[in-house]
Formats: C-alpha cells, sequence, structure tokens
C-alpha cells in the first residue's frame, strides 16, 4: 500500500499493515507519554484544525497531539461564521491559503464531500475531522483501536449499532472497517426514519457481512460490542420531526445487566439521553476509555503523516 498523502474516508485506512503500524505506534506514544518520554517528532511543525461544525473530543484531541508530539497549532473554532468563509471564500481557496502557514489541515465540515474537495486543491495533508452525515475516519480508527484493546480482536466479534444509523458519520466510517472483518455480526438497531442508509445496506451485502435490521432494543443482549448513537438533532428539517424519534432508545443499568460480562459500550459522544450516567461506573462502560484513546490514536496519526 502506497503511503496515505490525505485521510478522507475510512477505507484508506482498511489495510491490515497500516493498522498494526497507526495502533503499534498510538500504543507506543501511550506508554512514553505516561512514563514522560515522549520525543518531540513535529518539533517546528504546525497543524491547522478548521471547524465549521462544534466540536469538543476532536478539536482538543486532535490540538493535544499535535503539542505532545513537540509541534504548534493554528485554530479556527466556528469557522463559519469566523473565517473569510462568512465572506463567501470557497472551501479549496481557504485550504490553499492556510496551507501556506500550516504543514497539515484537520476539517471539519457540514457538506458531506467538503474534504476531498479540500484535499484536492491542498498541497499539504488534509485529515477529516467530519462531513455532515458523511465520514469521520479517524472516529472509525479510534473505535476499532478501542475494541481490540478491549477485547483483543476485531474477528468473530457479535455487534449492535444503535441509534440514528441514518445520520450518524462514525456508524458509515465503521462499517468499512467491519466489513472486512472475518466472522463478524452486526445487529443493526433504529427507528425506521432513521434506518441505515441504502448504500451502506449493500456494502455489508456486497461483502457477504451477516446483518439483521431490527427496532428492538432488547436485541443488544447477544452483543460483544454495543455501539450507541446520539440521535442527530442539526441533521433534521424540523424540530417536530427530531422528537418523534430523540428518546427511541435508552441504555440504563437494566440493559447494561442484560450484556455479557465482558461485553463493552461504545459512543463517540457527546451523549444526550441515550446512555444513562448511572451506566457510567459499569466496567462493560468502555466510552470514555474510548476517548482516551483518541489522544493517541491521533497523535499517531499526526506522526505518520507529518513526519
Amino acid at each position: 500500500m502506497s503511503r496515505l498523502r490525505h485521510v478522507v474516508r475510512a477505507e484508506q485506512l482498511v489495510d491490515p499493515v497500516l493498522l498494526d503500524e497507526l495502533f503499534n505506534s498510538a500504543s507506543t506514544l501511550e506508554r512514553d507519554d505516561k512514563a514522560r518520554k515522549l520525543e518531540l517528532p513535529l518539533r517546528g511543525r504546525i497543524l491547522a484544525t478548521m471547524f465549521y461544525e462544534p466540536s469538543t473530543r476532536t478539536r482538543f484531541s486532535f490540538e493535544a497531539a499535535m503539542q505532545k508530539l513537540g509541534g504548534g497549532v493554528l485554530t479556527a473554532e466556528n469557522a463559519l461564521d469566523n473565517s473569510s468563509a462568512s465572506k463567501g471564500e470557497t472551501i479549496a481557496d481557504t485550504v490553499r491559503v492556510v496551507s501556506g502557514y500550516a504543514d497539515a489541515i484537520v476539517l471539519r465540515h457540514p457538506q458531506v464531500g467538503a474534504a476531498e474537495a479540500a484535499a484536492q486543491a491542498s498541497p499539504v495533508p488534509i485529515i477529516n475531522a467530519g462531513d455532515g452525515a458523511g465520514e469521520h475516519p479517524t472516529q472509525a480508527l479510534i473505535d476499532v483501536y478501542t475494541i481490540r484493546k478491549e477485547l483483543g480482536r476485531l474477528e468473530g466479534l457479535n455487534i449492535a449499532l444503535v441509534g440514528d444509523l441514518k445520520n450518524g458519520r462514525t456508524i458509515h466510517s465503521l462499517l468499512p472497517f467491519l466489513r472486512h472483518a472475518p466472522g463478524i455480526s452486526l445487529t443493526l438497531i433504529s427507528p425506521p426514519q432513521l434506518r441505515l442508509p441504502g448504500k451502506y445496506v449493500r456494502m455489508l451485502q456486497e461483502a457477504d457481512t451477516r446483518f439483521a435490521e431490527t427496532t428492538r432494543l432488547a436485541r443488544v443482549q447477544p452483543a460483544d460490542v454495543v455501539y450507541v448513537t446520539r440521535v442527530q438533532r442539526e441533521r433534521f428539517a424540523s424540530e417536530a420531526e427530531y422528537d418523534a424519534v430523540k428518546d427511541s432508545y435508552r441504555i440504563d443499568l437494566h440493559v447494561a445487566d442484560s450484556l455479557k460480562a465482558r461485553s463493552i459500550i461504545l459512543h463517540a459522544l457527546p451523549r444526550t439521553t441515550e446512555i444513562s450516567p448511572e451506566v457510567d461506573q459499569d466496567a462493560r462502560a468502555a466510552y470514555f476509555r474510548q476517548a482516551r484513546n483518541g489522544l493517541y490514536v491521533r497523535m499517531a496519526l499526526l506522526k505518520y503523516l507529518m513526519s
């Protein structure tokens, strides 16, 4: 596999050799960070984080990752209103300008395909940090790393995907990894209005991935991994449509206790009502460990792309 220049789609990251390189690097960086022995391979390099939609974990983890590796950060939060985009500048022109100041750009944008357009215009690496309801490839990388770290494998697992499967870009990005995992079985749990889009269903069918679609939360019980998604309020045309489905599912202690002792519950966060806070103390609740893993996976990716 040739070395990546940009990261805009999850499919670019599924190569097993690349995954092993990134995951081994992330593990080493975590160990060295805890031992206060981090090297600074990106000293003198600059990362620009351009966020046209709100973010806490993704933006902070990329910026913390860059600084831990010795580099500097330029950041544009709420760039839709607080950048030249408010004057009508195209994303292509923006990245051409910003690439003159930074050695790589992390981009979040509400339009599907914005990261691809940015990559075509940019002379420096573009990392897709979420493009509308499209993809969020680095989150999927973190999810796979977390599953392997927690359970020791990705192969042969029963994985339940719960919630907004229509708009959840974390789910859309995770599926390319899951369809390549031998022996995987998926349970897709959502309201009828939020079912997985047809193109992703066809992706699973073409890969002969076993999956079942249902509206019943009780179907999580046999799962090794329960991946919960927030109903994406910002993707609905009206408040009434959102209100009709926002509380469709809730993982509480009763649901958590119905799971296998060694199963894990994941969520890319932020959450609203879909996971009760009382579940946080359950050993199966891995979502805060998942968020912490994001720092080291993104450190590994920045080191790969920029050093």
